[in-house]
């Protein structure tokens, strides 16, 4: 069975380095998925209370002959529930759906700086980090100053970042912002759109004899970046996790480094409204 290498978040809990998506499934779907994902060897599932899927997750785990604490749970904080108060009972209304008594990291999905309640929220997260309902907190889709912002107001580093990165868009930048500041990155959307078919990604799946995603994803872990790749055929989630045992060379990366055309697939965070 294939497994993912485990990195180190900067509060010292580890983290595996590639997890399973579950949007957009929804409960049916995603229960099979994730069971499928946990038999083939996943063990970081990321959900999000926007997903309208943590039911089906939480059916996954409870049915899993896999220990709980051999599992990391991520999910986050929509944007109906920022706010101090709401943020908690947020929290609470995930762990109810999950039918779990903690989750291993709590993200706040997007900053919804209009809203401007992601430092209230953030507050929150550390309180209920204390009560042992989260193990880790961590934000999503987050630039660098609304965590220059975050950090000086409350002093509490995120242990990630998850924003969107893939091939044609790569964030170089907030990659290297993260890591100055201790936080490791996550990747949604890894395998991006269209990128199947790019000629220097099918070039390279040749060259490794590999297929293309397995490249995609293999570059992300190289660059020290957790991606959150989303299928639900067991075959391909299988390649998936089957791609620590090749090397992408300088050559690789600097073809790679190439597709970049800032070709970003979601929302800006600094106007994304998600409610």
């Amino acid at each position: 069975m294939p497994t993912a290498p485990l990195l180190t978040l900067n509060d010292g809990h580890k983290i595996p380095a590639v997890g399973f998506g579950t949007y957009p499934m929804k409960d049916q779907e995603v229960e099979t998925a994730v069971q499928a994902a946990l038999l083939t060897g996943y063990r970081l599932i990321d959900t999000a209370a926007s997903y309208e899927n943590e039911t089906g997750v939480g059916n996954a785990l409870q049915n899993s002959e896999i220990e709980r604490s051999n599992i990391f749970l991520t999910t986050k904080l929509r944007g109906a529930d920022q706010g101090y108060d709401a943020a908690l009972a947020g929290l609470d209304a995930s762990l109810q759906r999950l039918n779990v008594d903690y989750v291993d990291l709590y993200i706040i999905h997007w900053p919804l700086p209009k809203l401007d309640k992601y430092i209230e929220s953030w507050k929150a997260m550390i309180v209920a980090q204390k009560d042992g309902k989260i193990r880790s907190i961590g934000v999503s889709n987050f630039k660098p100053h609304h965590l220059d912002r975050l950090i000086q107001e409350t002093g509490v580093v995120p242990v990630v970042n998850q924003i969107e990165i893939h091939a044609d868009f790569p964030q170089t930048d907030m990659c290297a912002f993260n890591a100055q500041h201790n936080i490791l990155t996550e990747a949604w959307s890894p395998l991006g759109k269209d990128l199947m078919d790019n000629p220097t990604i099918k070039a390279l799946a040749e060259k490794h004899n590999r297929n293309p995603a397995q490249i995609m994803l293999r570059w992300e872990t190289q660059l020290n970046i957790i991606p959150i790749p989303k299928s639900s055929n067991p075959d391909r989630m299988r390649a998936n996790l089957e791609i620590f045992d090749f090397t992408l060379d300088e050559d690789d990366l600097a073809a790679i480094a190439k597709l970049d055309t800032n070709n970003r697939i979601g929302g800006d965070p600094d106007t994304y409204e998600e409610f």
